[in-house]
C-alpha cells in the first residue's frame, strides 16, 4: 500500500496540515474543498450556486491531478451552512456528478472554514 499525496496548483493550496488528496489502493480521497478561486486565493462572488460550482471545479482539478475524474466518483460528502440551500446546491452538483450518481451524504453544519456556504469532499476510483 503506497500512500501518494496529490498536489496541484489548479486548486487552492491546503490551508492546514493536510494534502489536497491521497491516492491509495486504487482510490482517491480528496480533502474538503471550499469556494476559493485558486488564481486569486479569494472566495468567488455570489451565493450557493456560484460557491458550489467553484468547489466542484476545485475538486475536478484535484481528481485530474490524481489521474481520476468526476465520472469515477463513488462517494460524496456535502457540508452546507444552510439546508435551505440544498436544492440550488444539488442542481449544480448534478451538472458535475449527475452521470456518475455517487453515493452522497449532505449534512447541515453550524460553520465552515472562512465562512463558506458549502464544502464537499469526494472518494473516487483512481
Amino acid at each position: 500500500m503506497e500512500r501518494q499525496p496529490i498536489r496541484t496548483d489548479a486548486a487552492p493550496k491546503a490551508i492546514g496540515p493536510y494534502e489536497q488528496a491521497i491516492r491509495i489502493d486504487g482510490f482517491v480521497f480528496t480533502a474538503g474543498q471550499i469556494p476559493i478561486d485558486p488564481q486569486t486565493g479569494n472566495f468567488v462572488e455570489g451565493g450557493i450556486a456560484e460557491q458550489t460550482r467553484q468547489v466542484l471545479e476545485n475538486l475536478n482539478a484535484v481528481l485530474k491531478a490524481a489521474g481520476s475524474s468526476m465520472d469515477r466518483v463513488v462517494k460524496a460528502t456535502v457540508f452546507l451552512k444552510n439546508m435551505a440551500d440544498f436544492p440550488a446546491m444539488s442542481e449544480v452538483y448534478a451538472e458535475y456528478l449527475g452521470g456518475a450518481k455517487p453515493a452522497r451524504s449532505t449534512v447541515a453544519v453550524a460553520e465552515l472554514p472562512k465562512g463558506a456556504l458549502v464544502e464537499i469532499d469526494l472518494i473516487a476510483l483512481a
